[in-house]
């Protein structure tokens, strides 16, 4: 189990677009996160006092670029970016999140192939109950700039 590492260092990500507040741990096949949404948090809609549900597979991406960058960094490597390819089953049983409420990311590799694509099952709780769950399909390039300038 990997620990220790704040989520600043195992994103690709910078502020304002680090969307996650706290990397949890990371294992070899899973990554936890967690964020709290407050008026402070990107695309808190004041109106509602929430962010919108589909800002999840955000959520779950970054957790997934966490579990990625966290192994990266155990094994003396570096944070890589990836890419999002698409998303299946976005099954939300919430149409927002609500501010003062903490949510737990969970992203679990189910499938990883030697070109560097990844299947995740993704979960998204608060107080032990599934809020969202999702497949995401990921790709994490040996060389990503090869892939941004074709």
């Amino acid at each position: 189990m990997i620990t220790g590492y704040s989520i600043e260092q195992v994103l690709p990500h910078r502020a304002p677009m680090i969307l996650l507040d706290h990397f949890v741990e990371a294992g070899d096949d899973y990554g936890i996160c967690r964020v709290a949404i407050s008026e402070n948090s990107p695309f808190y809609d004041a109106a509602s006092k929430a962010v919108p549900a589909y800002v999840g597979i955000e959520y779950m991406a970054q957790t997934i670029a966490a579990y990625a960058g966290a192994n990266r960094l155990k094994a003396g490597g570096q944070v890589k970016i990836g890419f999002l390819l698409g998303c299946r089953k976005y099954l939300p049983q919430v149409t927002e999140f609500i501010a003062g409420t903490e949510l737990t990311v969970l992203a679990k590799e189910l499938v990883r192939e030697s070109s560097g694509l990844s299947v995740f099952e993704c979960s998204i709780s608060s107080q032990e109950q599934v809020l969202v769950s999702a497949r995401l399909n990921v790709f994490e390039p040996d060389d990503y700039q090869e892939w941004l300038t074709e």
